[in-house]
């Protein structure tokens, strides 16, 4: 039997102690002993508890994948992530203020991938595990709406149609304001008689859209999302912010660091998450490297009403970033890149000099090399906002605001 003491919490939320050995499900300060496995301890048994930990609001908490953070009090889990968001700035020498974290409420998830498996009596559906393949129920998840909550008899329907009894589906549910958005990859090759199954569900559970492995099945409603004053039907399997809450919260940061903005380019736009918005009071370039989502985007603009001009334009950022001409024209711009970020058109916003940057993140260390190289070409980074819409996680997502040095805050 070992005892150690933990010191702190890593990038993924399990507790760290001295070595470093790693102990899930515990809290800074908190004396705790089991079994060492190399750089893990089992079988772990807190001796003394931190007074930040509660009692887990979900019943699944202990079986569940999902979740790797009930333990511990809202107030801890908010300043976790913004330590984390601190200490990347930290790393590379940037300072800014950084804001309290914005949290999404519980229930408020509206796109959830279950695991569905064909099983003898019928089949089962729920969240993988901790850390492992095992299918856990969750009936009674407190993360996602209670709309998703109640789609997990559409996924069990889907896998006893079409599941092989040797892997599970994954089946991707997204609220839409039609009803659910389902999209299902892993399943048996679609033939005539399975096809036919697969549309009877769809009516008969009343989906806004089914897909299966990217070919669409049925389509009662196009499965609309709200974007500003634009109603967008994203392709199957699109980005979309993971909570209605965090998507309006993100908007309004964006709005705010723009501001009197006259012509704005998104970068990394998807299907019109900021680019819609904006629109209301600039003009707009949307770059997007994926067709579909481009195309989704001009349509929920060519709908809407009381929008200014929104120009799309197919374009990876990644091969071909925006030059210091191109951006030469714009008031502000907004980019939103992949957690990889974007350090090829970061060094060319470095030199076109835009006045005014939103840059939006879901990877503290990313943005932070990215805040770096804006920095050391003379901008300055007013603020930092973390945003939690992944509750319960150790993921955080954040907005910064840029200008250059010249520019009044």
């Amino acid at each position: 039997m070992t005892t150690l003491t933990i010191e702190r919490l890593g990038q993924q939320g399990d507790g760290v102690a001295k070595g470093p050995i790693f102990v899930p499900l515990t809290l800074p300060g908190e004396v705790v002993s089991g079994t060492l496995d190399g750089d893990t301890l089992t079988d772990m048994r807190i001796e003394t508890p931190s007074d930040q930990r509660v009692s887990a609001p979900c019943p699944h908490f202990r079986s569940c994948g999902g979740c790797s953070l009930q333990h511990a009090s809202d107030a801890f889990v908010a300043d976790f992530k913004r330590g984390i968001v601190v200490t990347a700035l930290a790393v590379q020498g940037v300072e800014a203020e950084v804001r309290p974290t914005l949290t999404s409420p519980d229930r408020s998830r509206r796109r959830a991938s279950f695991a569905a498996r064909r099983t003898k009596k019928g089949a089962m559906v729920g969240f993988h595990g901790r850390k492992s393949d095992t299918i856990v129920p969750v009936p009674s998840c407190v993360l996602v709406t209670p709309e998703l909550a109640a789609a997990q008899p559409v996924a069990e329907a889907l896998a006893i149609t079409g599941a092989s009894r040797k892997a599970a589906l994954s089946v991707t549910v997204t609220s839409s304001l039609e009803g659910l958005d389902v999209a299902v990859t892993g399943g048996k090759p679609l033939d005539g008689p399975l096809r036919i199954a697969l549309a009877a569900i769809c009516e008969t559970h009343r989906l806004a859209r089914l897909t299966w492995d990217d070919e669409m099945i049925g389509m009662r409603h196009p499965p609309h999302q709200r974007m500003g004053k634009a109603r967008v039907a994203p392709p199957p399997g699109a980005f979309l912010q993971a909570t209605a809450h965090g998507q309006q919260v993100l908007t309004d940061l964006v709005t705010e660091i723009v501001g009197s903005a006259k012509a704005v380019a998104d970068l990394f736009a998807g299907c019109g998450t900021f680019a819609l918005p904006l629109a209301e009071n600039a003009e707009v370039y949307a770059y997007e490297n994926a067709p579909e989502m481009i195309d989704a985007l001009d349509a929920g603009w060519r709908q809407a009403q009381g929008l200014k001009l929104v120009t799309s334009e197919v374009r990876d950022l990644f091969q071909r970033p925006l030059m210091p001409d191109e951006l030469a024209r714009f008031d502000a711009v907004v980019i939103d890149p992949p957690r990889a970020g974007a350090a090829a058109q970061i060094a060319e916003l470095a030199r076109a000099e835009v006045p005014k940057i939103a840059h939006v993140s879901c990877n503290p260390q990313t943005f932070a090399r990215d805040a770096k190289t804006l920095s050391d070409a003379g901008y300055i980074l007013d603020w930092v906002q973390p945003v939690d819409q992944f509750r319960w996680s150790a993921h955080v997502e954040l907005v910064g605001a840029f200008r250059l040095a010249h520019i009044p805050a």
